[in-house]
């Protein structure tokens, strides 16, 4: 398969064949510790299927958040990725609003950037504040504001005092970074000076936190469904359908749940260190992901009667969920998949493919750094450089105050072994053998792999659905779902199934000719000996 892959990079010129064979490998029974290149820029002149540093600031991480304005100060187009796109979910409580479904721009235009922009956003903050008195109000910059150096944090802070209401400024312009994973540390960075552990609320023994999960096609709904059932607290959910309220109390928690760790592990490590509190990395993508993750975390608490509980749980949902998945396992056994998603779905994805007797052959992330693909254990001998040292690193102290341990230390050592409390063992682990891992993936690279393994299912973004279409392969969104879900947890995963079985099976595809049919498999080269007397 190396051999394979190395056809594919030598298309490259010199320079760029050395940077991108770095970011793919092949696992093999004889590379037992694989090192990849992640987040780092790319190469100028590849279509790279990346997002910005605002799309990860603004379009992950504070986007899903239901009772709070989001302005974007910058021009109209940088709005675009909004409830409509992402597909942000939410239902509100008694005396809550939802303002999910608004779009707020400050409509930069020519003469806002020649003279500036911050009378427009500061009429704007006026503007949100008198008509929908929202809980707080986020403001994220785009491109031209860090050119032209509107002053956003002074306009935050006078809007605050003026409106009495958190007014938080974001610096999560477009070119910062090198991925959307810089917005996504810029955001954790603001959520935890600014709003974790300004409210104070008593919370349960077995209260808990789930930190990135972004309630994409009503996912987040779906884990509360089975944690209620087992009798879980959750105090803050971060950010899907997500409060500002209760984010402010997430420091009360007993426990920390991580589903997306890119997105989120900033916050889980400052909570760790400032509040005592442990992170588990959980998964409830697929069946036995979320029966083991819903396993860990009542041996996390250790209480005899949770252990009962959710081991009645899980049975109660198994015996609805199995038999149907069997159904589907049949029509879909031996169908492989390549994933390009996200910071952690292209590996939560790979149990649910198993769940219906899939198999992926090719993974990767747009946006991971090495310890998502390696493990934590990596993290030490990453190098930092000057794109790493842009984004702020927040220091944090113990809270003298709100400080504690859940666990005792004895009881913390023994169970580390057991569950993976404040650790992640990255997807290259849990990769089979002979599977392919691309980092950064871009569009000549999807097109030659698909032409390669020929899965009958590619799950990536918009902006590449549609060149496996054409290539005759069913693709599904799972940034988005295509308007599906929820995919999580035990019902999910019924939804999941009938979604790609209807996508593999659909005779549509029967109607498109993939390239390789009208292409040789086999390359040779003609060679002509010459005999003396020719010459």
């Amino acid at each position: 398969m190396r051999q394979r892959v190395e056809k594919i990079l030598e298309k490259y010129p010199a320079a760029v064949y050395r940077n991108r064979k770095q970011h793919i490998l092949v696992k093999t029974p004889e590379t037992e510790d694989l090192t990849i290149q992640a987040n780092t820029r790319t190469v100028p002149g590849i279509i790279t299927n990346r997002g910005c540093c605002y799309a990860g600031c603004k379009g992950v991480v504070l986007g899903p958040l239901r009772d709070v304005v989001h302005i974007v100060h910058g021009p109209i187009g940088c709005s675009y990725y909004t409830w409509g796109v992402r597909r942000h979910k939410g239902v509100i409580k008694e005396g809550e609003q939802n303002l999910l479904s608004y779009c707020f721009s400050t409509d930069m235009q020519e003469g806002d950037i020649v003279f500036g922009g911050v009378n427009k956003l500061r009429q704007a903050v006026k503007e949100a504040y008198e008509i929908f008195k929202p809980e707080a109000i986020t403001i994220c910059a785009t491109c031209p504001i860090g050119l032209i150096g509107d002053d956003i944090d002074a306009v935050a802070k006078e809007a605050q005092k003026l409106y009495n209401i958190p007014v938080l400024a974001f610096h999560c312009e477009g070119y910062k970074g090198v991925s959307q994973s810089a917005g996504h540390h810029i955001a954790n960075n603001g959520l935890m000076k600014n709003v974790i552990g300004t409210a104070e609320r008593e919370a349960s023994k077995y209260s808990i936190n789930i930190l990135g999960e972004y309630n994409i096609g009503g996912d987040a709904w779906e884990v509360e469904r089975v944690l209620y059932k087992i009798g879980y607290e959750i105090v803050s959910m971060m950010t899907g359908n997500g409060t500002f309220k209760d984010l402010k109390s997430a420091h009360k928690a007993n426990l920390n749940l991580v589903q997306c760790h890119r997105s989120i592990n900033y916050i889980a490590d400052m909570l760790k260190k400032k509040y005592g509190t442990d992170w588990l990395k959980i998964n409830f993508i697929g069946v036995q992901s979320t029966v083991k993750s819903l396993r860990d975390m009542a041996k996390y608490f250790g209480d005899e009667e949770l252990i009962k509980r959710t081991e009645e749980v899980i049975e109660e949902e198994l015996s609805y969920v199995l038999p149907i998945l069997e159904e589907y396992k049949k029509k879909l056994k031996g169908k492989t998949a390549m994933l390009f998603v996200g910071g952690s779905r292209a590996h939560h994805y790979q149990n649910l493919f198993k769940d219906i007797g899939m198999e992926t052959v090719l993974a990767g992330y747009e946006f991971a750094h090495r310890d998502d693909y390696e493990g934590r254990e990596v993290l030490p001998f990453i190098k930092e450089d000057a794109d790493s040292k842009n984004i702020e690193e927040l220091q944090v102290e113990p809270d003298p105050k709100h400080y504690r341990l859940f666990l005792s230390k004895e009881k913390f050592e023994e169970l580390k072994n057991e569950i993976p409390i404040n650790y992640y063992a990255g997807m290259i682990k849990e990769m089979k053998d002979g599977s392919i891992i691309v980092d950064d993936l871009n569009h000549y690279e999807t097109e030659e792999f698909i032409k390669l393994l020929k899965p009958d299912i590619f799950c990536s973004g918009i902006k590449d659905k549609y060149i496996a279409h054409k290539m005759g392969v069913f693709s599904k969104q799972l940034h988005s779902y295509d308007y599906g879900g929820p995919y999580a947890g035990f019902r999910g995963a019924i939804n999941f199934a009938k979604d790609v079985a209807n996508g593999i099976l659909a005779p549509a595809w029967k109607l498109v000719t993939p390239p390789w049919k009208n292409e040789p498999i086999l390359e040779g080269q003609y060679t002509w000996l010459f005999e003396e007397e020719d010459k």
